[in-house]
């Protein structure tokens, strides 16, 4: 079953990419008290998330706090190492990196997608949304291929 706008998020664990290394955390203990804008890209790298999707949220990382975001993260069915990597090579410390490697989060939300045709097996489909303390609030998924819905600037009309 896919999530929907006030539902709960699933209590998982992620690997969040810091200066320090990975460190894990309890999704149920991340999302808590915060108010998080989280998107997700099929994989640190690829053309739409790199050119895009990542660049678009560290641009927009002022307005979205401005509309009363806490803290902005991406997450991927990739490993922390690469995450963190990612975001120093094309990001913003202002961006939490959250690994999702075995895919347990998105499985959890229904919202996996195959990519075993281009070589990437199970994957995270493309999709932003706003967590008020661990409930979902906006939900923004984008049909194969697409890049719309799930941008910063989308995401900053909903705020």
């Amino acid at each position: 079953m896919t999530i929907s706008i006030g539902d709960k998020l699933p209590d998982v664990k992620l690997v969040k990419a810091t200066a320090e290394g990975p460190e894990q955390v309890q999704s149920e203990d991340y999302f808590a008290g915060k108010k998080i804008a989280l998107f997700s890209v099929p994989g640190a790298y690829t053309p739409t998330c790199s050119a895009k999707h990542l660049p678009g949220f560290v641009e927009k990382t002022d307005e979205l706090k401005a509309k009363g975001i806490d803290e902005i993260a991406c997450t991927a069915v990739n490993d922390a190492f690469v995450m963190g990597a990612w975001n120093n090579d094309a990001g913003s410390g202002d961006i939490t990196m959250l690994a999702d490697g075995n895919g347990d989060f998105v499985q959890a939300i229904g919202l996996t997608m195959d990519g075993s045709g281009f070589g990437m097996g199970q994957r995270g489909q493309r999709f932003s949304m706003v967590v008020n303390d661990g409930v979902v609030e906006q939900l923004n998924v984008e049909a194969p291929g697409d890049f719309s819905v799930s941008s910063a600037e989308h995401m900053l009309g909903q705020l």
